[in-house]
Formats: structure tokens, C-alpha cells, sequence
């Protein structure tokens, strides 16, 4: 299964604030992580449009974990690396520990920067990437 992603972040290279997944049939994951110090444009542009209370990293996994389960095989697709890199820490639980999930592919592509229902919202923008990479026209 496919699985578009999208993560807002504080900054470049910043930590995890927000994730979204959504796979080919427009099913839906999507957590926001506290930040409790963000990058003066972070506040103004991301903070206020997360829509969605902050849970614990415990929570965020154990949720990521549900979602993925469900799936036999995923295909993680992206269009900036950094959303990869977010979403495979994301998997790490501590020192030799990960979430246990079905086997895990992931392609970024550069052809998918769309435009976004609500930009910097990282639900919003899996939505988007999807929309794109499927040739879906409102």
C-alpha cells in the first residue's frame, strides 16, 4: 500500500511536530507531538493551524503502530527527505527497540509539491501529495 507523508518540524532539520499519513484510498493518520519552543516562523505559520492537541511520543507511536498495522506491505512516499527521516525516527522506541511493522519501503520525489488545502498543515499536505501523485482533479 502506498502511504503519502507529510511532517511539519521546528525549523530546518528541527524536531518533530506534527506527521500525516494517508494511503491510496484517502485513509487517514495524523498526530501532533508538543513543542514547547518553536522558530519564530514555526509560530506563526505552523503552531496555529495544527488543528489537534498534542500527545505524548508514547502515544504517537502506539497510534503510528495501529495505523500501520492494518497494511501487509507499505510503500512510504514523500516529497522532502526530512519527512523520511521523521517518520523512520518515529519507529525507533529506544536502544535496539522499534515498533513492529509490516515491510517498509520509501521514495521521495521531487514532482510532488503540491498545493495544499491548508499549507503547513501536515495533514492538509499528505492530502495534497496524494491528490497529485494520483492524478486526482477536484
Amino acid at each position: 500500500m502506498n502511504l503519502y507523508v507529510d511532517c511539519e518540524f521546528n525549523s530546518f532539520k528541527g524536531a518533530l511536530i506534527s506527521m500525516a499519513l494517508v494511503d491510496e484510498y484517502g485513509s487517514e493518520w495524523y498526530e501532533v507531538l508538543g513543542c514547547d519552543n518553536p522558530d519564530p516562523w514555526v509560530a506563526e505559520h505552523v503552531m496555529p493551524i495544527l488543528n489537534k492537541d498534542p500527545v505524548s511520543m508514547t502515544e504517537f507511536q502506539s497510534s503510528l503502530a495501529g495505523f500501520l498495522s492494518q497494511y501487509r506491505n507499505i510503500h512510504i512516499i514523500a516529497d522532502w527527505p526530512e519527512d523520511i527521516a521523521h517518520f523512520c525516527e518515529s519507529l525507533i522506541t529506544g536502544p535496539g527497540y522499534r515498533l513492529n511493522t509490516p515491510p517498509l519501503t520509501m521514495e521521495v520525489r521531487r514532482d510532488l509539491d503540491a498545493e495544499s488545502a491548508l499549507p503547513h498543515n501536515a495533514l492538509e499536505d499528505a492530502k495534497a501529495i496524494r491528490k497529485l501523485a494520483l492524478g486526482i482533479t477536484d
